[in-house]
């Protein structure tokens, strides 16, 4: 081996970790991690506030890899920093049962801040938590910063081109958010080949022009002191983002693949990496090569982050005496503990109040829980006097007023999601968002994240249907409900009443394990009689009877969910004026429902009887898990169309004369 400096030893043993692990898992990207190598070691050795024997320290900076396909990179460095990550899981690579998997995934990795790969929702979730950062400073921070650190993001082209990262830096810009940090790799290539094939921005212009603090370092990307002064002129401003534009060269070192595609997503091969380990000076025939000085070298993080958290807690000890009252609101933040009396002030429905739309409840139900959870933000992407998510007795968030509790997004669906994750991902806040149901495709990528990080975030999705109305075929999601139900993790009510609707929020509060998406109907809705029928806490069951039959035994089973409950109640009644027996079933969340015990399944849905009726003004695609093979589904098999809501669900058969026919038809066959 060569003589070189420890910085040059240890960025050159990240470099041949990253190929060695690449090669051996035979797939992967092994050329970012080589070009960005000297980035990150600058950052974890220079600049990150960090603990690697505590990873989960509140204090501590945020780092999260948007250009998730070069894990490895952050693996390497996790490793030499003191994280718990073995060098045999840098040889288990991408192998299964491993904690090093090909991208960086949250809860299955050490110091993994988010989970990533999607280009562009990396950045988006690091909005989310510099928000969280400055939000909390804002309200917790006194003479001294208590609250203190950064969010920084590595990017690459991919990111940069993604339409996800446009919104993820106008947000950031207009809120000032001077402690996110974001490098942009900006290596020229991407699979198909040089970027010059299809991208041309200016991307300094661009971010400077979202309000951004721009730093063109050119082609420094071995530049340790430049890298370091760049990282340092970032933190010095604090009422702006800051990019650092990096000109590095993608399979830095080696000698047919630097600046190539072939670098990017594949290993580069046993011969080529032979000559490219010669190039850096080091053991051609060596794999997975840690020399014991940049071992020592790099451990001094366990250290100097041991030492960092002690001085952290110190201050907040000194804080925890100067200011009691903040320092027990601070720890009711962290451990976001229910208060007994938390729901006693949410609101009770009656018939007599009148058909209330199930969007309209959501205001009332945070107005009267809000004081009781403090740490629960959100908002909506500009439609909240639609979703009516506004917590009254805070303002809007804003960089003149970071304490502010509601979050208006604009409209920006993609960063809304992604950053929402990124508030819940931070700590200390529960976090909801909200939009029309429509608009979830334009987020499904964002909620699919959170749902495979089974982060609790709250989705208020209104406008459920062809409900909807007049708006027409482009905002009638008839599609939606069966797709999302189809999303692993992800816990969706739709709630047919007033009180339902409470009860979905309190299941939404109450579930941890992952999101929880309210599906709520612009349309006003008849207050269901509960002196007449089931109480509406079944809701937390996922499915109840809510009217019995008369008899012992039902002739068949109406069931559905939302807004066509009320409708085959009232179906009910005219089959029995015409003799005809029926259960009627409410089934607002079929996953709750699917957890429940076989015993309490049974009881609702009794095998026995197999003539069932579903209806619901949605795809009927799934619906037969639960009307079986003898069993119908009313809904829809096409596209809405625009009209008043009225006319449409007469139009496409979602009225009480023709479930009662339906049903007659089903059971005279």
């Amino acid at each position: 081996m060569k003589t070189m400096s420890i910085a040059e030893k240890s960025i050159n043993t990240i470099r041949c970790l990253s190929m060695d692990a690449v090669q051996q898992a035979n797939s992967g990207h092994p050329g970012t991690p080589m070009a960005l190598a000297p980035a990150a070691y600058v950052l974890w050795m220079e600049h990150l506030q960090f603990n690697p024997q505590h990873p989960e320290w509140f204090n501590r900076d945020r780092f999260v890899l948007s250009n998730g396909h070069a894990s490895m990179l952050q693996y390497a460095v996790l490793h030499l920093t003191g994280y718990n990550i073995t060098l045999d899981d840098l040889k288990h690579f991408r192998q299964w049962g491993s904690n090093t998997p090909g991208h960086p995934e949250y809860r299955h990795t050490p110091g993994i801040e988010t989970t990533t790969g999607p280009l562009g929702q990396g950045i988006m979730t690091a909005v989310g938590m510099a928000l969280a950062e400055a939000h909390l400073a804002g309200i917790f921070n006194r003479e001294e910063a208590l609250i203190h650190h950064y969010t920084y993001a590595f990017c690459s082209d991919g990111d940069i081109m993604e339409g996800a990262s446009h919104e993820a830096a106008s947000v950031a810009g207009h809120q000032g958010l001077g402690r996110l940090i974001c490098l942009y790799d900006n290596n020229h290539i991407t699979i198909e080949g040089n970027t010059s094939l299809t991208y041309s921005d200016d991307v300094v212009k661009r971010f400077e022009a979202y309000n951004w603090h721009v730093q063109d370092l050119g082609d420094k990307g071995n530049d340790l002191q430049a890298i370091s002064a760049a990282f340092a002129a970032a933190k010095a401003v604090t009422d702006k983002p800051s990019l650092i534009v990096l000109r590095t060269h993608i399979g830095y070192g080696s000698p047919h693949k630097q600046d190539k595609p072939e670098a990017h997503g594949s290993p580069l091969g046993e011969e080529e990496i032979r000559l490219t380990k010669e190039f850096y000076g080091w053991p051609p025939d060596e794999k997975f090569l840690v020399p014991e000085d940049v071992k020592a070298h790099m451990l001094t993080c366990i250290t100097g982050g041991a030492a960092q958290e002690a001085a952290w807690n110190t201050r907040l000890k000194e804080y925890s005496l100067a200011y009691p009252d903040l320092y027990a609101s601070l720890q009711q933040y962290l451990a976001q503990q229910l208060p007994a009396d938390w729901d006693q002030k949410v609101p009770v429905y009656q018939p007599a109040d009148g058909p209330k739309a199930t969007r309209e409840i959501t205001g009332a139900f945070i107005g009267a829980v809000a004081d009781k959870l403090p740490w629960l933000v959100g908002g909506s992407g500009d439609l909240e006097p639609s979703t009516l998510t506004l917590i009254k007795s805070s303002p809007y968030l804003q960089k003149d007023n970071y304490s502010g509790r509601n979050l208006a997004w604009g409209i920006r669906e993609h960063v809304m999601c992604a950053a929402t994750s990124g508030l819940q991902l931070h700590g200390g806040l529960r976090a909801y968002a909200s939009t029309f149901f429509i608009f979830t495709d334009y987020a499904r990528p964002a909620i699919r994240l959170a749902c495979i990080m089974q982060l609790p975030v709250i989705y208020v999705m209104t406008h459920d249907s062809i409900g909807l109305g007049e708006d027409g075929t482009t905002h009638q999601p008839v599609e939606h409900l069966a797709s999302l139900r189809a999303m692993p993790h992800l816990s969706l009510i739709r709630p047919a009443d007033a009180n339902e609707t409470t009860y979905a929020w309190r299941a939404a509060i109450q579930h941890t394990g992952g999101p929880t998406m309210l599906v709520l109907t612009r349309q006003k809705l008849p207050v269901i009689d509960r002196s007449k029928t089931a109480p509406a806490d079944n809701l937390l069951k996922g499915a109840y009877v809510l009217s019995k039959e008369q008899g012992a035994v039902p002739a068949v089973i109406l069931m559905a969910t939302g807004s066509e409950v009320s409708l085959i109640l009232e179906a009910q009644q005219q089959l029995l004026q015409e003799g005809i027996d029926a259960r009627v079933v409410s089934m607002p969340s079929w996953d709750l429902f699917a957890a429940q015990p076989p015993e309490y399944r049974e009881s609702v849905l009794p095998a026995a009887v197999t003539a069932r009726v579903a209806v619901e003004a949605a795809s009927p695609l799934g619906w037969e898990r639960w009307t079986g093979d003898r069993g119908i589904m009313i809904g829809m098999e096409g596209f809405g169309a625009s009209a008043p809501a009225k006319e449409l669900f007469k139009h496409f058969g979602f009225t009480v004369e023709n479930v009662v026919a339906r049903t007659k038809a089903l059971l005279s066959a």
